[in-house]
């Protein structure tokens, strides 16, 4: 009987030691930076050579970073009859870095379906967490998921606010 009460209570401090592990862990994320992105961003993207750096063009893009890790957005660097808005997902790697990738659907000019692309940044956040960059690919897809293209851009981010 003693046995069975000692392990008893040597499995209920295991659990309740994990469980005060595991929230101290989550708590304390957002002081580390982890809830830090969540809100609305006005966006400077610039497509940029691979191979060389060298800017191609830059636009505009309006993105929201939701709690829980996902993400919507929409650019001006395309029309939108012909791109879907981003849809995507983020998440906190430490400090002030996330990684967020997010996929659109492409059109041709008739309104057909001819593909998708995903992009992938990884984005540092400032100090004050009201600026950013980010920088990272662009994969184009076919729609039977087929690689056709791929790219290179980055970011810099203003949060949009209410004043």
């Amino acid at each position: 009987m003693k046995n069975i009460t000692q392990n008893s209570l040597f499995r209920f401090l295991l659990i309740a030691t994990f469980i005060s592990t595991a929230a101290a862990l989550g708590f304390g994320q957002e002081n580390r930076g982890g809830g830090r992105l969540a809100g609305t961003w006005d966006a400077t993207v610039t497509i940029r050579n691979c191979a060389t750096g060298d800017a191609i063009r830059s636009f505009a893009s309006i993105g929201t970073f939701i709690d829980g890790g996902t993400f919507i957005g929409s650019t001006s660097g395309l029309a939108q009859s012909l791109r879907t808005p981003e849809h995507g997902v983020w998440r906190h790697v430490g400090n002030n870095v996330y990684l967020m990738r997010f996929k659109t659907f492409n059109f041709d000019a008739a309104g057909n379906a001819v593909g998708y692309q995903v992009v992938a940044h990884t984005l540092a956040l400032s100090k004050d967490a009201n600026q950013y960059f980010s920088e990272g690919s662009v994969q184009f897809y076919m729609l039977d998921g087929t690689p056709i293209m791929q790219g290179c851009s980055d970011a810099t981010g203003s949060r949009f606010g209410l004043d």
